[in-house]
């Protein structure tokens, strides 16, 4: 069973590990165009100005900081565009094989593919064995993908072989159905069919949720399902690079992709097509009521990150409702993604 007065030391030590990484610097530079405007309704015209690295970065962060742009969607949108995203999703594990290969290496891990309920998953277990304190454990992974890209063999091995070896406990990580090829509620309701399979062999409070990105999202959105479905919930979630609210709103949904030099860019995930984001089964940040049942929430953002003001909120509206979340940050979008930052890997430790 999980000890939440453990799990929340741990959370606190895995914000303190993570802000060696936090971070824009509010460095004294001149200035490369003049003064911006304000348009009547308080929007911001920014002018061009220079964003150096964070003086609270490690000399590893500031090395692993890109130097020429780099979109990690483009590939995924150009997929989406030619009518091919189902076949470049069934090639993410071929195309992250190695690094894959290194962190089973790296954190002594196996992995295994197998099915729940019908549903394709992949089961990472540390290569000795799970210790026996952990073996009623079992910590339930919804990969990141844009609710387009999300592979348990691809980007759900990313988020969970480091987690299975420093925590030493089992995880599983599900392919669940997203678009083109489906819509919501597709993904919400595959979740569901595993969560009430594992519930057949694990009590609720040995069972911990967590995904990064889009799966981050679904974390939330599985929590209100399972609220409206009052189902037994889970001991904990992790919402990573994500937020309970399916619009990504605030400030830095316009800045996220500046800060990473690219160009800003409006688009709507076809898997919410003609959806209402209002929908509290949708964005559940619009509903006290119920983030009120929410269980301890780790939320994890980064300072440059377009979710960050989404993430914020989050936590500030769980708080409000009476949870207990916690919420840490670093650098950018997708921080689960690194395998080599070693504030990343000592945020591992501690969660």
């Amino acid at each position: 069973m999980f000890s939440l007065s453990n799990g929340i030391r741990k959370v606190l030590l895995a914000s303190v590990a993570s802000a060696l990484c936090i971070g824009a610097a509010l460095a004294q530079t001149p200035p490369l165009a003049g003064p911006g405007t304000i348009e009547p309704d308080g929007t911001v015209v920014v002018p061009a100005f220079r964003l150096p690295p964070s003086d609270y970065l490690s000399e590893a962060a500031k090395k692993a900081l890109p130097r020429t742009p780099f979109d990690p969607e483009e590939p995924m949108m150009r997929a989406v565009a030619a009518g091919q995203a189902g076949a470049l999703r069934a090639r993410m594990p071929q195309l992250m094989a190695p690094r894959l290969d290194a962190l089973k290496q790296m954190y002594e891990v196996t992995t295994q593919e197998t099915e729940i309920a019908g549903v394709p998953a992949v089961r990472a277990t540390p290569a000795g064995g799970v210790p026996q304190a952990n073996r009623a454990n079992i910590l339930l992974n919804l990969p990141g993908g844009g609710f387009v890209m999300g592979a348990a063999p691809g980007t759900g091995m990313i988020e969970s072989i480091p987690l299975a070896g420093l925590a030493g406990v089992e995880i599983v990580s599900i392919t669940y159905r997203q678009a083109p090829e489906h819509v919501y509620p597709a993904a919400t309701q595959d979740v569901l069919t595993v969560y009430r399979e594992l519930l057949k062999t694990h009590k609720p409070q040995d069972i911990a949720i967590f995904g990064c990105s889009a799966g981050g999202l679904l974390t939330a959105e599985t929590i209100a399902a399972l609220v409206r479905d009052k189902l037994p919930l889970p001991a904990a979630i992790g919402i990573f690079c994500a937020s309970a609210d399916a619009r990504w709103g605030g400030d830095s949904r316009a800045f996220g992709r500046p800060f990473q030099a690219l160009a800003q860019r409006e688009d709507s995930r076809a898997y919410f097509k003609d959806i209402d984001l209002f929908d509290p089964l949708v964005s559940p940040i619009e509903f006290p009521a119920t983030l009120a049942q929410f269980p301890p929430t780790l939320v994890i953002t980064g300072t440059r990150a377009f979710e960050m003001s989404a993430a914020v909120n989050t936590h500030k509206e769980l708080v409000k409702a009476g949870s207990m979340p916690t919420c840490t940050s670093g650098m950018a979008w997708a921080m689960p993604f690194s395998t080599t930052l070693p504030c990343l890997n000592r945020a591992r430790r501690s969660m």
